[in-house]
């Protein structure tokens, strides 16, 4: 597979009582919001408001090994608070929207791998920061999200 180019949200996986299951945005958009009031009305707006950033969620894999996993800039942040924060490192701007950082990526036996850059320790050794990214059906896996190929 030619994992070079756009990769968009596809769905977002929550637990239930069968295992498993897999929203798409407008499923996630309507489910409950078990950890917030949802009589309070500003609750649910920013909820909603971060849901909607989730769905914007973006990767472009680059040739060169690069990756990024990109967010849509904030609603009302002004282009000097973002140039601020790219001049403090604090973000990385690629085709008008955030990222932390770029990752870096590989193929390996014909599946993607990237570096997520977490560390930690299992049974006291070092854990290796990388992980196979794709699954048997082609999406590309990040915690509880999947995106599928794009453009």
């Amino acid at each position: 597979m030619n994992y070079i180019g756009k990769w968009k949200f596809h769905s977002i996986g929550e637990m239930g009582d069968e295992g498993i299951r897999y929203l798409n945005s407008e499923e996630y958009l309507a489910s409950p919001m078990p950890y917030i009031d949802e009589t309070d009305a500003d609750a649910v707006a920013e909820e909603l408001a971060e849901r909607k950033k989730t769905i914007g969620m973006e990767l472009r894999i680059l040739e060169d090994g690069t990756l990024y996993m990109l967010m849509p800039l904030p609603e009302g942040v002004s282009e000097e608070e973002v140039n601020a924060a790219v001049a403090a490192g604090e973000i990385t701007l690629y085709d008008g929207m955030m990222c932390e950082r770029p990752l870096k990526w590989e193929e390996r036996d014909g599946a993607l791998w990237f570096d997520t850059g977490i560390e930690g320790e299992v049974f006291g050794e070092a854990a290796d920061t990388w992980t196979k990214a794709t699954d048997d059906d082609g999406y590309f896996n990040f915690m509880t999200f999947r995106f599928s190929k794009g453009e």
